[in-house]
């Protein structure tokens, strides 16, 4: 793993800089530092219509293969981008599914046509995608699909019936892709398809769900025969779950990266508030700073040994700590970022939820352990798929 940089790359990394202070200016100055985890809803129309100011910068898929249409950079090149990113301020992104998650996904096992269709409009920053996977009774469990999916022959549509819940921003998505049951009476990984589906169409229906932070970034999304054309299947039927693990590969991969972009901006606010209200001088809490500071340091270090291999979505023995790892790193982020504001912690400036950065932090983080692969299935993970060691009884 070489995490040294070129005189190149930070000729690179001052262009990137220059680039977000003449950019993230104007109207979008408000948008400094705003929209991450527990913050997702804050002003999505200005932070998509930065999407598309990145797109014209072309820093949306600057990763991408250029026969994707992307730029090609190098993985320190990404890695500058994003700590550069976060170093200006630059929000929560809003087309970090399509770029990160279903885009590469596309490239990697979609048609030339599917890829002509799909790409294009997520690297201009046009396009917007939530992610059909877990379900009331299949989440951790994800084999345990229910949603199905059935070909008419009369309209030559796909027909998908079920119910997906904890789809991020659904309400703001245009596409979701959608993990569906396309054979009959299979169970487990069998009789699994990966489809595109658009969001405005009939039979959808987007229920938001209210969280403890009072935002609504997640919603139920039900399926009520709504159509999917059979171009907008990637792979063959059957082929849902090699796709749907390659896809959570990519979760793993470079967009890992804009994760820690939040958590650093995240840690950047505890330490400014420790100063300020003298916290910082109790010797337990600035040991506690500290070991937040060493820890995202270890989580970036992973990161880049995740990525000094081939980047086609397969799941290296490192990337599968990940999830368990930065989970936990950021709930005693949450803690601490309490601990740090005292008795203010407790305290809302109004009624009903007018909650501080740093108040949202905490709560949203109450999931992290959960969502996404319970701590409890990632140390399965570990033991079976990274060690070796033998399965656990079924």
């Amino acid at each position: 793993m070489n995490i040294g940089f070129s005189a190149a790359d930070e000729q690179f990394r001052q262009q990137v800089t220059q680039w977000m202070h003449l950019h993230l200016s104007g109207d979008f100055a408000a948008l400094r530092f705003r929209g991450g985890p527990g913050d997702e809803a804050f002003a999505p129309e200005l932070r998509k219509r930065w999407e598309q100011v990145l797109a014209q910068g072309r820093w949306v898929g600057a990763g991408w293969a250029t026969e994707h249409g992307g730029r090609g950079l190098s993985i320190n090149q990404q890695v500058i981008f994003f700590e550069e990113y976060a170093r200006a301020g630059g929000p929560g992104r809003m087309g970090h599914i399509g770029e990160g998650l279903v885009g590469p996904t596309i490239a990697a096992f979609g048609t030339r046509e599917q890829q002509q269709r799909f790409l294009p409009p997520i690297l201009a920053g046009r396009h917007f995608w939530c992610q059909g996977y877990s379900e009331p009774g299949a989440g951790s469990d994800l084999a345990n699909i229910k949603t199905r999916a059935s070909f008419d022959e009369d309209s030559g549509q796909w027909l998908i019936s079920g119910q997906k819940v904890w789809t991020s921003l659904a309400h703001e998505s245009d596409w979701c892709f959608v993990l569906a049951r396309t054979e009959p009476g299979s169970v487990g990984h069998r009789g699994l398809s990966f489809l595109l589906v658009e969001m405005d169409q009939p039979g959808i229906r987007v229920q938001p769900i209210r969280q403890l932070t009072g935002t609504s970034e997640f919603n139920e999304v039900f399926f009520d025969q709504a159509q999917a054309s059979p171009d907008n299947l990637i792979g063959q039927p059957g082929d849902g779950w090699k796709i749907a693990m390659a896809l959570l590969g990519f979760e793993r991969g470079v967009s890992t990266l804009g994760q820690q972009m939040q958590f650093q901006n995240e840690l950047d606010e505890v330490v400014r508030i420790a100063k300020a209200n003298g916290a910082a001088q109790d010797p337990v809490l600035r040991q506690r700073i500290a070991q937040a500071w060493s820890g995202l340091r270890v989580l970036r270090y992973n990161s880049l040994r995740m990525l000094s291999g081939v980047q086609d979505g397969s799941l290296r023995p490192e990337a599968t700590i990940y999830k368990l790892a930065w989970s936990t790193w950021h709930v005693e982020l949450g803690k601490l970022a309490m601990d740090v504001l005292g008795p203010e912690a407790e305290l809302l400036a109004g009624a009903p939820y007018e909650l501080t950065r740093l108040q949202a932090l905490f709560l949203f983080t109450r999931a992290d352990t959960l969502y996404g692969g319970s701590n409890e299935i990632q140390r399965n993970i570990i033991a079976e798929r990274a060690l070796g060691m033998p399965r656990e009884a079924r």
